[in-house]
């Protein structure tokens, strides 16, 4: 086996991994704020991850390419849409207000 081969499976181990935690915690958190970091942080490194592996792997230009592309609509795509679901379940009243150490919304919210 070449270093690089290694390498890829290191990352696409480490990236599955990730993702598995990922998946996880969208199960065990206890409300809908935390489940929305558990949905964005270590699912898109779990991703960015497995991206890596397979450009290690296949090394062509155009699946580079591709994979470049993917993780970039990855990176802007994921956070935002759990900002906007986290925005939602928070003005709806759906978050668990006991869980928040700070609120720093709910004077917004007053006024």
């Amino acid at each position: 086996m070449r270093a690089l081969d290694v390498a890829a499976s290191v990352c696409l181990i480490a990236g599955a991994a990730f993702s598995l935690a990922a998946g996880v915690a969208l199960i065990r958190f206890p409300d809908i704020l935390s489940r929305m970091h558990a949905a964005t942080k270590p699912q898109v490194l779990g991703l960015l991850l497995v991206l890596l592996g397979c450009g290690l792997r296949f090394r062509n230009t155009v699946d580079i390419t591709t994979l470049v592309l993917i993780g970039v609509f990855a990176l802007t795509t994921a956070p935002v849409a759990a900002h906007m679901i986290g925005r939602v379940a928070y003005r709806s009243g759906e978050h668990r207000a006991d869980l928040l150490v700070i609120d720093e919304l709910a004077d917004h919210q007053r006024r």
